[in-house]
């Protein structure tokens, strides 16, 4: 085994592929921001600048590119997913701080990542760019090369160089092979915009709408608001009531949908690259293993260190067994995580658009404007980062406590001790009853002899009335001294719960695992919450549906008032000029009226003058 992996790390270590992945991640920067100029360009903007300078020569073009709506946008949501999934691998490569383009002093380490995240995200740009562009026909064929350039370039860097020193044989498609997939179902997504947009511009086929403000989903749900509910509520089957049960009425934006694809491909990741160094580091255990096996085997006699030498074989043996078993419990732990976050928001997005803020702690139920916007950027990435860490830090968790089991109940069956084993099995096992029961019974007998009856028949429990005052104050006082003692215990199995509780739960966002008044110190919890708000304030049904009735309300009347005045124009009577007719109104009201002449204003002119002329001639006659 060890002459194979040393056989392929040595033809590894002669292979030198003629691509350089992270030369290419820093050269791809180049199409990219030519994409990014044509669409650009290609984009109008909304207000024009009206001013004296060289901007009225590009008129108004150049607009802002968006790449993806990360609040309320449910359009192409799978296919942004796989966009994000293809950046996995450049994301993983930023969360082992590879990314070191030039030699910076150790406190700027924060400015290089940043530094790298903005190249890694120009860089995977034009995906998203292409995919949410209004110029269909365009952005399918830039998004096709682009995606094209990065599927030949990684699989040529896969098949020149499949072997790795880590994992040995075909390392680099365990590791590529998610960012294939992805890339190669862009390809499709694009070929198939590319080919709907050519049949639109031949006129084979109509022009799909634009995306309207209103979704299907969003409509649905505030119609199911107006009914009256179902006297009798349906059936749910088991899957609906323990796992998941769909609602037609709600959907998950691009970005939920996004962070999950991303969070699972880099939890693959995360956990190929933990197997790899655990094959190292189990090579140099093996090694270590092997001298001390020599070891006690060329010492004839027993001497005072050949138990201790056994025993550090064994714990060897037994962490590098653990350690493996407990890879599929974590990693299926973390995966149920991911879909029980999804589960968690949309029950409290659906709590939030009720009015119902009592399932937040009370600082949250009215968290800062700013504080939420920046949780919509945060969200996305800490979630990632929190499931990879909450992954490694649950793996070491269930590998302590496997071997808390194997040394406690495996090996001493193993090493002819199971009766000994028993024993001290049954003796705590008695020890913690005892002490549960002694627990119990105090709160049966200060139920039964130290409170007062119930008041009627119909209460469930006795009132919190003192009866038998003398006794309860010796009962207090001898169970005083026994209650110090047992206090150490349940001090230490709280230390633990909590321990146990807030290692478990690390990698949730959806919940704090801090106590109550401590939870502003959650910033993951934090962004959880300003992430909700954000999007119960730009996505609620009812508020999107009363937006919708009064664009479409003022949409309606203007265009009635087109309507009107087009009809007005096409009429067959001659135009009359308002400004015609309010003189002739007035020289009427003079003609009927000539004593309120003396009482206008004066105004020099001939037509004043010849419209008191007639006036006055006509109340002379």
């Amino acid at each position: 085994m060890l002459s194979t992996n040393a056989r392929t790390r040595q033809l590894n270590s002669t292979c030198a592929s003629s691509v350089d992945m992270e030369l290419f991640l820093h050269y791809s920067l180049i199409p990219s921001l030519l994409i990014i100029l044509v669409l650009s360009f290609l984009q109008l903007r909304e207000h024009r600048r009206q001013r004296d300078d060289t901007s009225h020569l590009l008129g108004n073009h150049f607009g802002i590119i968006v790449p993806l709506d990360f609040v309320g946008n449910f359009s192409n949501r799978w296919s942004y997913g796989i966009a994000f999934g293809a950046t996995a691998n450049k994301v993983m490569f930023l969360f082992a701080e590879g990314y070191q383009p030039l030699h910076f002093p150790q406190w700027a380490q924060a400015f290089v990542l940043l530094i790298g995240g903005f190249e890694v995200g120009l860089a995977h740009f034009p995906f998203f760019a292409c995919l949410s562009s209004q110029f269909r026909l365009v952005s399918a064929i830039l998004g096709f090369s682009y995606s094209l350039i990065w599927f030949v370039v990684t699989l040529l860097h896969v098949v020149e160089c499949p072997h790795g020193q880590f994992l040995g044989r075909f390392e680099a498609i365990v590791f590529y092979w998610p960012s294939l997939l992805c890339l190669a179902f862009l390809l499709g997504r694009f070929l198939h915009m590319l080919v709907k947009s050519l049949r639109v511009h031949l006129g084979w086929e109509l022009q799909a709408e634009a995306t309207p403000f209103l979704e299907v989903h969003q409509a649905e749900h505030v119609k199911q608001l107006l009914r009256k509910g179902p006297l009798q509520e349906k059936k749910k089957s088991w899957f609906q009531t323990r796992i998941y049960e769909w609602d037609p009425c709600f959907q998950f934006p691009s970005r939920m949908i996004g962070t999950t694809v991303l969070a699972f491909i880099c939890l693959y990741l995360f956990i190929v690259i933990e197997f790899c160094m655990f094959m190292d580091v189990r090579d140099e255990l093996d090694v270590l293993e092997g001298k001390l096996e020599s070891y006690v085997i060329s010492t004839n006699e027993t001497g005072a260190l050949i138990p201790f030498i056994l025993q550090v074989k064994e714990l060897i043996s037994v962490t590098k067994g653990v350690w493996v078993v407990t890879i599929l419990p974590a990693s299926l732990t973390c995966v149920s995580y991911l879909f029980h976050i999804l589960a968690c928001y949309r029950m409290h997005m659906k709590r939030l658009w009720s009015g119902e803020k009592h399932f937040l702690p009370e600082r949250f139920r009215c968290p800062s404007p700013s504080e939420s916007v920046a949780a919509i950027a945060r969200y996305s990435g800490w979630q990632i980062a929190y499931i990879l860490w909450g992954y490694l830090v649950i793996h070491v968790l269930q590998s302590l406590c496997a071997l808390v089991v194997t040394y406690s109940l495996v090996l001493p069956v193993i090493h002819s001790q199971g009766l000994e084993m028993l024993q001290g099995l049954g003796i705590g096992t008695l020890t913690i009853t005892i002490v549960v029961g002694l627990m119990i019974l105090q709160v049966w007998i200060a139920a039964t002899f130290f409170l007062q009856p119930r008041m009627s028949t119909a209460d469930k429990q006795k009132p919190l009335a003192l009866h038998n005052r003398r006794a309860f104050h010796n009962f207090n006082y001898f169970l005083f001294f026994y209650n110090v003692l047992l206090g150490l215990g349940t001090c230490l199995s709280r230390l633990f719960i909590s321990c146990i509780l807030g290692s478990w739960l690390i990698a949730r966002l959806d919940r704090t695992i801090m106590q109550k008044g401590y939870e502003g110190a959650d910033m993951g919890f934090g962004a959880w919450v300003g992430m909700l708000y954000m999007d119960h304030y730009h996505t609620n049904p009812v508020l999107v549906s009363f937006c919708h009735l009064l664009m479409a309300g003022h949409r309606e009347r203007r265009l009635q008032q087109a309507v009107t005045c087009w009809c007005l124009h096409q009429s067959a009577e001659p135009r009359v000029s308002p400004r015609s007719r309010t003189r002739w109104l007035l020289l009427q009201t003079l003609i009927n009226n000539p004593t309120i002449v003396v009482f206008r204003k004066s105004r020099e002119g001939p037509r004043s003058r010849e419209l008191s002329q007639i006036s006055l001639m006509s109340s002379e006659s």
